[in-house]
């Protein structure tokens, strides 16, 4: 299962923003604790046609799609050094396959924030700039190991090369997911777990007095928006505290806090889906009397792929697979039949491209 680590200065929310999340009562406090083992939770991912396909079909199973967060200790400037918790943390951010990067705006007196000022801008700096650093060390020390050779073979010398493109990258302070690498290149690196290569969502941590605050009124989040605006990355505002606790209240309350803040859906909605989405991933659906189930694909991965992930049996003997998406089962009174005969129920080949929200049932023999 794919995992987003959620990453940011100590304090900043992150823990809070799991418990927006997953709802794991992970615990919150306002200092560090030094603690180095992250918090981790599995969650369903909101999916109204998902909802809607299980009241039809009324299966004895129901399966969502999930994915994994994990709230990561606060990394600290320097860590790259060994400062804070180091290196402890820099091995968790490399298991995520994406990142969630908390940056805090919220104002609070009991929670000192460790640059003493907020400044959201200054503070993703710091954490990318520990990143990078990460990365660049890599890098290093596999130089040192290749230079310790002899003699380096032809795939060695070759690897040296693209290392060198990725140092002159760095070396300027940007990450590599800005270099533009091929799904090829990356493979080629992928064993090095570059943490700068992981796409990544910065999340805003508000508070409900900042409701209204965007960057035309303050200097800080004109700042950062726009720094997402150059990077290309993608910000997410998060009432944290806030979230948490109307979490717990009853569903008419939750709404007319949410029509306050100003907002049409929780958080925790929003989040999952935009992780899910960061993560490259789409739902496609098989349904039936024993179980409507959501199943996770990659985004551009073919219908001999999806087989794949439900039974290897299915890709090893696979014949065709029967597609309606979701948008023309809906329109077409929520009927398979209806959608053959208006023929939007179809055959396809193993080289179909899988779309989010597609039904699927594979055809197949072994």
């Amino acid at each position: 299962m794919l995992k987003c680590g959620i990453i940011g200065l100590p304090l900043c929310g992150k823990s809070t923003l799991l418990n927006v999340i997953t709802r794991a009562g992970a615990e919150v406090k306002p200092y560090a604790s030094g603690k180095t083992e992250p918090n981790r939770a599995i969650v369903n991912v909101p999916d109204k046609r998902f909802d809607r396909l299980a009241q039809i079909f009324g299966p004895k199973k129901i399966t969502p799609a999930s994915v994994e967060f994990v709230d990561l200790a606060g990394l600290s400037r320097d860590a790259s050094k060994g400062a804070g918790l180091g290196n402890s943390f820099l091995s968790f951010v490399s298991e995520s396959d994406a990142l969630l990067h908390v940056v805090r705006m919220f104002g609070n007196p009991d929670v000192i924030h460790p640059e003493d000022t907020i400044d959201p801008a200054r503070d993703w700096q710091i954490v990318e700039t520990e990143l990078i650093y990460r990365d660049l060390g890599v890098i290093e020390n596999k130089f040192s190991r290749l230079a310790a050779k002899k003699k380096n073979s032809p795939e060695e010398s070759a690897e040296i090369s693209q290392l060198k493109r990725l140092q002159e990258h760095l070396m300027e302070e940007r990450p590599l997911r800005e270099l533009g690498l091929t799904e090829d290149e990356k493979r080629a690196v992928s064993g090095y777990t570059f943490l700068t290569l992981k796409p990544e969502l910065i999340i805003l941590n508000l508070d409900e007095s900042q409701a209204s605050l965007s960057g035309q009124d303050d200097v800080h989040v004109k700042k950062l928006q726009d720094i997402a605006l150059s990077r290309g990355l993608e910000i997410i505002k998060i009432f944290g505290r806030m979230e948490m606790d109307m979490a717990e209240l009853a569903p008419e309350e939750q709404a007319e806090f949410m029509k306050e803040l100003g907002i049409n859906e929780p958080g925790r909605e929003r989040l999952i889906n935009e992780a899910y989405k960061l993560l490259g991933l789409i739902s496609f659906f098989t349904v039936g009397k024993d179980e409507v189930k959501a199943w996770t694909l990659r985004k551009g991965y073919n219908a001999l792929a999806a087989a794949g992930a439900i039974h290897s049996d299915l890709a090893r003997g696979f014949i065709r697979a029967q597609v309606v998406h979701y948008d023309d089962f809906a329109v077409n009174g929520n009927s398979l039949s209806n959608c053959r005969d208006k023929g939007v129920l179809r055959l396809e080949g193993k080289e179909y491209i899988v779309q989010d929200g597609d039904m699927i049932e594979i055809r197949f023999n072994v």
